[in-house]
């Protein structure tokens, strides 16, 4: 794992359940297309309006492989449209990060 993809949610407080759904959803469904899921966070303590995902790939073009898998993936779309037609993602940022030591 070369690269991690860290997504930062910004999630409507009181709708936290369905995230939680969304976010099991994609335990079996990012490794089917070549992610290595480290895991999904929900809030616990503090903010209860930010959730994060740690997904972590060999390169960039690993990345962008599995991106175009999750669009062709009837499963992946139906993940998508759950959270689009419910609306409890407010905000989703990416940025990717390097590991500095072994």
């Amino acid at each position: 794992m070369n690269v991690v993809c860290r997504i930062r949610y910004e999630i409507d407080p009181f709708r936290r359940d369905l995230f939680e759904q969304y976010a099991k959803a994609w335990l079996t469904l990012i490794p089917a297309c070549g992610g290595d899921l480290i895991g999904y966070f929900m809030p616990h303590e503090g903010t209860n309006y930010e959730a994060l995902a740690l997904i972590g790939f060999e390169s960039l073009a690993a990345y962008e492989n599995y991106r175009a898998c999750l669009r062709n993936d009837p499963k992946s779309r139906a993940n998508f449209e759950f959270a689009e037609r419910e609306k409890f993602i407010l905000r989703e940022e990416r940025a990717f990060l390097r590991k500095v030591t072994k």
